[in-house]
């Protein structure tokens, strides 16, 4: 497909420097699979314009249901999200037509003086805006104070140094996007803090009708990235919890003895880090989904829906 069959796509996108960077990029790899301009629309969030913490918000859809009635009302063609932003149920009339290959999903430390997790002191205070950090943080037993932050990247990082705070938790993809891993004191292994459901990944979305840029996506679409981030959110979706609960879950494809296997890890802990389950399992990549479920049930026989219930 050339240019000369479809006009200049428009995506819709956050305003936000992260948002625009990310958008950018997969402006920049449609026009280079198939030599179709993309332009950026800038689009306001109900979580944009909010100061209020975003679990208070409801969580779920509060930086995408603006940018999707946009995309249902045709006044732009595509949509890029963050994919960890996105509610679990899929949105009528739309579809994600592509999952490009995700950064680095694990969380990053930036913290005063060059300092790791295990270096900080008793009592140093810790910023992060995610409940799931706040409780698998406090489960750590090392006794930091966390401390409930919002604002971008560069506001939050701002907070450490001469800031505050002694550190921040971040997720590393965002800080990879902008080019500030060089602030990074430690990537957080995730046998201590297990990333987000789809932390790193991008969706990139269309009408589910508009044939011809369906196609065009299709191009930009990462089979591996797509069934890992199927298998963690078909788990979050499963244990019936927003993007604003105490939920991780994180999967991998390596090759196994009979071709690539899926390894999915999934957590749930109490806010106050004083109790949590956590458990995994492995399959094939094609069946990413029912690896999720499974893995839920088993989570939620072990007492998951009462940590969640505590945790609201």
């Amino acid at each position: 497909m050339t240019a000369t069959t479809i006009g200049t796509l428009r995506l819709g996108t956050r305003a936000s420097q992260l948002a625009t960077t990310q958008s950018q990029a997969v402006a920049d790899a449609i026009t280079a699979a198939s030599g179709v301009p993309v332009e950026l629309v800038h689009i306001s969030t109900e979580g944009d314009r909010s100061s209020v913490a975003i679990a208070q918000l409801g969580g779920t859809g509060v930086f995408v249901t603006a940018i999707r009635q946009a995309l249902l009302e045709g006044t732009v063609d595509v949509a890029v999200h963050s994919y960890k932003d996105l509610p679990t149920l899929p949105e009528p009339g739309l579809t994600i037509a592509a999952v490009p290959p995700r950064e680095d999903p694990r969380d990053a430390l930036v913290a005063r003086d060059g300092l790791t997790l295990g270096e900080l002191p008793a009592g140093a205070r810790v910023g992060t805006g995610a409940p799931r950090r706040v409780a698998q943080l406090r489960a750590l037993g090392l006794g930091l104070e966390v401390v409930p932050i919002r604002g971008n990247v560069d506001t939050r990082m701002a907070r450490v140094v001469p800031g505050d705070l002694d550190a921040v938790v971040l997720a590393r993809a965002g800080l990879s996007r902008l080019g500030r891993l060089s602030a990074v004191t430690e990537t957080l292994d995730p046998l201590q803090v297990l990333p987000a459901p789809a932390q790193g990944a991008l969706a990139v979305e269309c009408r589910g009708n508009d044939e011809r840029t369906r196609q065009l996506l299709a191009a930009l679409d990462d089979a591996a990235t797509r069934a890992c981030v199927v298998a963690e959110r078909t788990t979050l979706a499963a244990l019936e919890a927003g993007c604003s609960a105490p939920v991780a879950a994180y999967a991998e494809v390596a090759e196994g003895e009979d071709g690539p296997e899926l390894f999915l890890r999934a957590s749930v802990t109490a806010l106050d880090g004083s109790d949590g389950v956590r458990g995994s399992i492995t399959g094939p990549p094609p069946e990413a989904e029912r690896l999720g479920r499974e893995l839920a049930a088993e989570l939620l026989d072990r007492g998951a829906a009462e940590l969640m219930a505590a945790s609201r």
